[in-house]
């Protein structure tokens, strides 16, 4: 987008009277928009709420969505986008961008509400930075886990509590509608289907050992996805695009880099992962275990075990599954025999476990929406006030 759009998009949201500005979401990445699209339409729709959008992405989604009381406009990253953020009007401004006020991005400089939501059920201590959830007034939490570290943030920071609502993950309640609707009946002779999908960074399963576990794979007869992190993508494009061609045209061999797709989940019969969080999806999910690759862990935050305590993507790895480590990859095959052994067993202790480490099942979407309602009640006209100076 060139300069002038993105000068006039700023210019139309900056015009906004003020009751247009008391609901703001923003996204970074039209990837953003499944995490938004459903509070959206709770708020336009049953509770009558007007709802600005804001994207820094032209293909996103969210421009396309009419209603009445919906705008959308687009400021991609950039001088405008800088500006946007540092003299934003807005009462709440919700967001899944991590790091406000640590980067580029400010906090505006007049007294707006920012709503952060966690777009993943995973801990906030290890593998984001130590300050990234700082500079929020409210936190949208999937569960107990992250309200423990938040608050031990705060504590070791000396920083005044933060207003942490229980949300959940409507991620995972997609997930579980979704495995549940899933009816295909798999011939006896098919092999079972394999996803690959960890998360990304030097240390992931793509940029240490994928090309060696997909060929271990494929030899043992199973069918395999190969599902990079959108962010493996941007990050290290030729990492993912060597472990590609390697299997090019391969029988049984797939490559998907849809983010937020679901049917390559559905058909798998098992997941490959690492430290990714979608690990948490797929086992509580879909009732399907896991197989961890022992990869380094991603770490940003040097200081995360000063917070005493394990993050859940650690904790729960055994009872989503079993661990292999990297130099003995040779033994995935018969850990994947195990794993798919006993699924009635897998099941009920799935369902058991997420009713303890997720919030609000079933009720996200709703009572998060409402949520966004009372808050913006609250401010109503804190920040969006005086908007034509």
């Amino acid at each position: 987008m060139s300069f002038f759009p993105a000068w006039r998009a700023w210019r139309r949201f900056k015009r906004l009277p003020p009751e247009w500005r008391n609901i703001v979401f923003y996204s970074e990445s039209g990837q953003d928009w499944h995490q938004f699209a459903g509070l959206i339409e709770q708020l336009n729709g049953p509770l009558d709420r007007k709802v600005c959008y804001v994207t820094s992405d032209r293909h996103d989604a969210g421009l396309a969505r009419k209603h009445p009381n919906y705008q959308a406009f687009c400021i991609p990253e950039g001088l405008f986008l800088t500006i946007f953020f540092q003299v934003n009007r807005s009462d709440v401004f919700v967001l899944t961008m991590m790091d406000l006020d640590n980067l580029q991005l400010k906090r505006s400089l007049h007294p707006v509400h920012y709503v952060y939501l966690f777009h993943s059920m995973g801990s906030t201590h290890m593998v984001d930075n130590e300050d990234s959830f700082d500079h929020y007034e409210t936190l949208f939490c999937a569960g107990p886990h992250q309200v423990e570290e938040i608050r031990r943030r705060e504590e070791l920071a000396g920083l005044a509590p933060k207003h942490l609502y229980e949300y959940g993950h409507p991620r995972l309640e997609e997930v579980i509608a979704a495995g549940q609707a899933w009816s295909r009946s798999k011939p006896a002779d098919e092999p079972p289907v394999v996803l690959i999908a960890p998360t990304w960074g030097e240390t992931s399963i793509f940029n240490t050992c994928g090309t060696e576990l997909i060929a271990v794979l494929l030899e043992a007869g199973y069918h395999v996805i190969m599902r990079p992190h959108y962010q493996s993508n941007r990050q290290t494009p030729e990492v993912i695009a060597a472990v590609r061609g390697a299997f090019a045209g391969r029988e049984r061999f797939e490559y998907i880099d849809r983010q937020g797709e679901t049917e390559s989940i559905l058909r798998s019969d098992i997941l490959v992962s690492d430290w990714s969080a979608m690990a948490l999806e797929f086992g509580l999910g879909l009732e399907k275990p896991v197989l961890f690759i022992d990869v380094p862990r991603r770490v940003r935050n040097p200081n995360w075990q000063a917070f005493g305590i394990e993050p859940i993507e650690n904790t729960m790895r055994e009872q989503l599954g079993e661990v292999v480590a990297p130099e003995r990859l040779s033994e995935a095959p018969a850990a994947i025999e195990r794993l798919l052994s006993e699924p009635d067993r897998f099941r009920a202790q799935m369902r058991s476990l997420r009713e303890a480490v997720v919030f609000r099942l079933g009720h996200s979407i709703p009572d998060g929406a409402a949520e966004i309602a009372r808050l913006a009640d609250g401010q109503r006209g804190v920040g969006s006030a005086d908007n034509h100076g």
